[in-house]
């Protein structure tokens, strides 16, 4: 069976990735944890849902291990953040020219990995 990565292909990624962090930066109630260069937080994002989606294993050759929660720790993330987050990348996913059952497939691997993220209480 296709991994997600190969069923979704690099260049709708890369569009989910774009359209996804539009979406997070004019986002009042998150865009305030992003504070480092949108290019350099895309490109990142991009290696990350590549490796994560069980396509080749870039993020770790470039940065190492992904440790998400421990990456993420620096930044105090509340459930309220982490349904934003989810919000963007819900209506990132939608806006793709893909079939509507990879879009839920997606999201429901996106759902548990925000929620691990929440590091604060609201």
């Amino acid at each position: 069976m296709n991994t997600p990565f190969e069923r979704l292909g690099a260049e709708n990624l890369k569009l989910l990735v774009d359209r996804f962090y539009d979406l997070v930066f004019s986002n009042e109630d998150i865009s305030h944890l992003f504070k480092t260069d949108k290019e350099v937080i895309k490109e990142k994002q991009r290696l990350f849902l590549t490796q994560f989606l069980g396509g080749p294993a870039l993020y770790s050759e470039k940065y190492g291990h992904p440790r998400l929660r421990a990456r993420h720790m620096p930044h105090p993330i509340s459930q309220e953040h982490a349904v934003a987050w989810l919000s963007c990348m819900s209506a990132a996913l939608a806006s793709l020219p893909i079939e509507e059952n990879l879009k839920e497939e997606l999201f429901k691997r996106f759902v548990p990995t925000a929620m691990f993220m929440v590091n604060k209480e609201d």
